[in-house]
This record gives C-alpha cells, sequence and structure tokens, in this order.
C-alpha cells in the first residue's frame, strides 16, 4: 500500500498563497487516482479537487474552480495542489488521498482508500 504525507500548509493572509505537496511512498502513485479533501472544524470532510493516473483530467469543488490547481508529477511521486486567491472559507485540514479502485464517485470522501495525516491551511480575513 501507499504511505502519504503532506507538506506545505501554513497560515496566509486572504489573497495569498499556498501550495501543498503529497509526497508518497511504498508504492508509485502512478497505480492511483489522487485527491485532495479537507475538513474545517466541525464540519465534514469534503473533497476539493482530483487528479487522474496519467494528470491528464482534473475534477474540483465549484467552489475553488479557477483558484486551485492540482497536479502530478509521477516520476517524483508527489501531488501537488496550488492555491491562488485563497479565502477565510478555505481553512481547514487538507488531506491528500489516494483511490485504488473507482467505486462511483471521486467527489465522496469514502471513494480514496489511503490517507496522508493532514497539513493545517489557515487563512486570515
Amino acid at each position: 500500500q501507499v504511505q502519504l504525507v503532506e507538506s506545505g500548509g501554513g497560515l496566509v493572509q486572504a489573497g495569498g498563497s499556498l501550495r501543498l505537496s503529497c509526497a508518497a511512498s511504498g508504492r508509485a502513485i502512478s497505480s492511483y487516482t489522487m485527491g485532495w479533501l479537507r475538513q474545517a472544524p466541525g464540519k465534514e470532510r469534503e473533497f476539493v479537487a482530483a487528479i487522474t493516473l496519467s494528470g491528464r483530467n482534473a475534477l474540483y469543488k465549484d467552489s475553488v474552480k479557477g483558484r486551485f490547481t492540482v497536479s502530478r508529477d509521477n516520476a517524483k511521486n508527489t501531488v501537488y495542489l496550488q492555491m491562488n486567491s485563497l479565502k477565510p472559507e478555505d481553512t481547514a485540514v487538507y488531506y491528500c488521498a489516494a483511490d485504488e479502485h473507482y467505486s462511483g464517485s471521486y467527489f465522496s470522501p469514502k471513494e480514496y482508500d489511503y490517507w496522508g495525516q493532514g497539513t493545517q491551511v489557515t487563512v486570515s480575513s
């Protein structure tokens, strides 16, 4: 199985940018569709973005379209989430996740089989 470690979170002012990284080990990420999900305090975990095995296709939560970009470097076994024009409502713990067997919807957290420990993103107003 694959192990995932996120990095790059932090505190940023509204309108700022952060780039999250997810480094994988144990197995090549080229075997997985990779996702980014987030969980704010008191809220359920929610989908943010996903990228298919080859990187040709990406999906986004409506509220982050045009601001966030997911990418992957299979040679480096790493997935990225570039976040621009950040808003206070983007504050959450961000998780990287790997989907081994597609079972219906990349938009559902239940789709993903392996998870990182998360990285905190805080956007101040």
